[in-house]
């Protein structure tokens, strides 16, 4: 089996922050290195999706593809009401 490039990256955390991850390594009995691959493979996860969210809804605006806010607006006030209004489309 042969081992993946690595490279080494180095962050000051504060010192709560450190030992939560100390803590969690322990509980886990993994390393702290493997506990922070896995956060940060999630926080980047996280992002990219963000992203490509934000991506599509911009492409959705250019496309004309929008509800009028005051359609919404209206549609939220009516929640909760003895005849709400139907989703805005």
């Amino acid at each position: 089996m042969t081992q993946a490039a690595t490279k080494v990256l180095t962050a000051h955390v504060p010192l709560p922050l450190a030992e939560k991850v100390d803590q969690m390594a322990a509980r886990l009995e993994r390393s702290r290195g493997w506990i922070m691959k896995q956060a940060l493979s999630a926080w980047i996860a996280q992002e990219e999706e963000r992203d490509r969210l934000t991506q599509e809804a911009l492409a959705d605006v250019d496309a004309g593809l929008v509800i009028d806010p005051l359609a919404v607006q209206a549609w939220a006030d009516s929640l909760g009401t003895d005849q709400p209004l139907p989703l805005p489309r």
